[in-house]
């Protein structure tokens, strides 16, 4: 795994009038401070990615649907640079990944309807001087491919 990334496996608690599902403590181990939480959709096929952040550090996870959720360390220096990791969240995987700073991050929904992701971020987006660093999500150096790998 990147350095840095950290996962939390959410567990589901079902009964007769429908689900909960805990995302984030203020005593879970991974949890660093709070910035803001946002809900994205993607509708399924379409990639999201890449980014990171200087600042700031993302928790997400996935409410609706399924995400291929891929992160790459291109970080100089670091023991897992070069590093590619793919998680794949959602209702049939609920885990919260912690993605740290200045590691490239993006999504695929795989789901055949939309996904909800749900990021809870340890800072507030700052809508003058945004920390979001982007690349093209198919044409880069990232070593991976977006396509579905059948076999």
């Amino acid at each position: 795994m990147i350095q840095g990334v950290k996962t939390k496996k959410l567990r589901v608690i079902p009964d007769e009038r429908g689900r909960l599902m805990e995302i984030l403590r203020a005593n879970d181990e991974l949890f660093c401070r709070f910035g803001q939480v946002y809900m994205t959709a993607a509708y399924p096929g379409v990639v999201k990615g890449w980014h990171y952040h200087k600042l700031q550090t993302d928790n997400i996870t996935v409410v609706k649907g399924m995400l291929k959720l891929v992160l790459y360390d291109g970080r100089e220096g670091s023991p897992t640079h070069g590093e590619v990791n793919e998680f794949f969240i959602g209702e049939h995987n609920p885990l919260l990944v912690q993605i740290p700073k200045l590691v490239f991050h993006g999504f695929k929904c795989i789901s055949q309807h939309e996904a909800l992701a749900i990021n809870i971020p340890d800072l507030q987006y700052n809508y003058e001087n945004p920390d979001e660093y982007r690349i093209h999500p198919h044409d880069n150096d990232i070593p991976y491919d977006w396509n579905r790998q059948d076999g």
